[in-house]
């Protein structure tokens, strides 16, 4: 077969074979937990789904035994003065369960303020009937996916 020299139209395509790997958010509460996820290749952000706080842990072994998650980032709630609210001992006692459970997966609190307030007002922009505005578990989903929205854009 002649090499390229001899055929200057030739291309030569080198082909990487990559792993992709998502990013997790998760927006704990002691009642519900909203829960997003990046696409693979870590560009777009999307609400995955809200589940009852306790079974998160079940939650996510079957969850990362199906997909590669590279980060999971946690908000962690604090006041406007930077203090600790009612829920940051249970978050911080989260992120050291996960990283127990879950060792080979990075775990990154990050700033949660505003991020349900901003998912009501988002709810509001996209139309949605004011029944399904109250329904607090679509207010976390929402609320998770702007917070790694958020990481992504500062991020990557």
């Amino acid at each position: 077969m002649p090499d390229s020299s001899e055929h200057p139209k030739a291309v030569h395509v080198n082909v990487y074979l990559c792993i992709m790997s998502r990013i997790m958010a998760i927006d704990y509460g002691l009642k519900r937990t909203g829960i997003a996820v990046s696409d693979p290749l870590q560009i777009i952000a999307g609400g995955l789904t809200t589940i009852e706080s306790s079974k998160l842990f079940e939650f996510l072994d079957d969850y990362l035994k199906k997909e590669k998650v590279s980060l999971i980032i946690i908000g962690m709630p604090r006041n406007l003065d930077d203090s600790d609210t009612h829920a940051t001992k249970a978050v911080g006692l989260l992120i050291e369960k996960l990283k127990e459970k879950f060792p080979s997966v990075p775990v990154k609190p990050v700033d949660e303020r505003f991020t349900s307030k901003m998912a009501s007002r988002a709810m509001v922009e996209m139309g949605l009937k004011k029944k399904k505005r109250q329904d607090k578990g679509t207010v976390d989903k929402i609320a998770a996916t702007i917070m790694l929205q958020d990481f992504m854009r500062e991020h990557m």
